[in-house]
This record gives C-alpha cells, sequence and structure tokens, in this order.
C-alpha cells in the first residue's frame, strides 16, 4: 500500500494521506503513519522510537499492519496506553503468485462498471462487516467507503462475477505499486459458497495482475484454512507473515 502511494504521488503527506518516519536512511528505518500505522523497516530501537513518537500526539490511526516481526514488538511498546486492542491477529501468512494460475480461471469475472457501483457496494459492505466486524457506513453514513469504492472502480482495480444483476463473486487489486498487486476483498455469495467461484475467481484476478508484469500478493487470516488452500490450489506460496492489530 504504502510503496503504491509513494510511486505514484510521491513522499508529500498529504498526497498519500500520511508521514513517513525515519531514524536513520529509509532502506534502514522506516514507518508510515496514516489512517494505518505501518512500521516497514528497523530494529527493535526504531520500534520503539516509532511507538513512541505515535503515542505523542492523539492517536489517528484505527490499526497496525505490517509484517509480523515488526508489527508486534511495536504493539508491545503500544498496548499499555493505546490497548486493549479490539482484535491481534498475529499470524496472517502473506502469500504470491509470480506465474500463471495452476487452476482454471473464471471467464465471467471481469472489472466493475461504474453503473454497478450500488450492486458491488452491497458485496463490499458485507465483506467489510464480515472481515473487519464493523459497518463501513457507520460514521458518515458510508459516503466515504462508497468514495473508495468508486475509486477501485474507476481505477479498474475492482473485480466481479455478476449474475443476474446481483455480485456473487468480488476481490479489488486493493494496492499497486510497479512491481505488485495486493488482492485483497474476496468475497463470494453466501448461497454460493463451496461451487468454487472462490478459486476461478481469484485465479482470474491474479492471472489479470501477473498478465501486467507484477507479482500478485494477498494475506489472510491464520485461521481461515478453507482459503488459505483456496490460495494454494491458485498457485500462492507462502512468503511472510503479516500481523494486524485492530483498534476501533
Amino acid at each position: 500500500m504504502v510503496a503504491s502511494r509513494v510511486a505514484e504521488h510521491g513522499i508529500d503527506p498529504a498526497a498519500i494521506g500520511g508521514e513517513l518516519w525515519t531514524r536513520r536512511r529509509a532502506n534502514e528505518s522506516l514507518c508510515f503513519a496514516g489512517a494505518n500505522l505501518i512500521p516497514l523497516r528497523g530494529g527493535a530501537g526504531d520500534l520503539n522510537a516509532f511507538a513512541d513518537k505515535a503515542m505523542s500526539s492523539v492517536r489517528r490511526c484505527s490499526s497496525l499492519v505490517g509484517r509480523a516481526e515488526l508489527v508486534l514488538p511495536m504493539w508491545q511498546r503500544l498496548e499499555p496506553v493505546w490497548g486493549p486492542a479490539r482484535d491481534v491477529r498475529a499470524h496472517q501468512p502473506l502469500m504470491a503468485l509470480n506465474t500463471a494460475p495452476s487452476c482454471p480461471t473464471d471467464p465471467a469475472v471481469r472489472p466493475v462498471r461504474m453503473e454497478e457501483l450500488d450492486a458491488y457496494l452491497v458485496a463490499a459492505i458485507d465483506m467489510f462487516i464480515g472481515e473487519v466486524g464493523i459497518d463501513p457506513r457507520l460514521g458518515d453514513g458510508g459516503r466515504g467507503y462508497r468514495r473508495r469504492v468508486a475509486g477501485l472502480i474507476a481505477a479498474g482495480r475492482a473485480w466481479a462475477r455478476f449474475e443476474r444483476g446481483e455480485v456473487v463473486y468480488k476481490a479489488e487489486v486493493g494496492s499497486q505499486s510497479p512491481a505488485v498487486g495486493q488482492i485483497q476483498g474476496v468475497w463470494v455469495h453466501p448461497e454460493r459458497r463451496g461451487c468454487g467461484l472462490g478459486t476461478a475467481g481469484t485465479a482470474s484476478v491474479a492471472a489479470a495482475v501477473v498478465g501486467a508484469g507484477r507479482i500478485a500478493s494477498l494475506y489472510v487470516n491464520s485461521f481461515n484454512t478453507v482459503a488459505r488452500a483456496t490460495y494454494a490450489r491458485i498457485g500462492f506460496t507462502e512468503i511472510a507473515s503479516f500481523a494486524t492489530v485492530l483498534l476501533d
């Protein structure tokens, strides 16, 4: 996510939605502080310093996310002040694919059109509530979430299979750098689960990412054995472990 914003907008905080912190050179010590707090590089001293800086002002972020070996030590420093967390997901396998999928794709999965926004939002909201545990419409009636989803559609990064005007499969390339496209928001209609739509649909999105010259990546909760098996069938392999600390 951070790499995609910097690649597109540079390092201006207003343009990338947050600040980049470093104690030395950016290739050794780096943290993104915005709606998410994302430690990117550094040792124990850097993580403690980033945590202290975050605690020195009013908390702006709703979560910590990133590689587990960076997020979890940083959370230990933050927890006495910011805790308790609403949820700590300590092991989320980060998976990647840099070749064509090893299973069939779904030719009916395609980029969503802007006139399909309302139908797509129904699925996107259901996915968000199921994954994050809160309704994205809270606070502003859903205007901000609608804008975000509309932006993904406009960029050609929201994918779905429609049947009779209803979304039965969806996913997004939520973040995209010149090298990597991160797939997120994978969802299958409850009445169509177990039919293979998730496997073939995600294979289609991954094939589009790889076909554009990028590595397809995603991360998944360790306890979601069904999703992990699905991604393995597509050809994704585990390359690292992410962690997420949900605060709000």
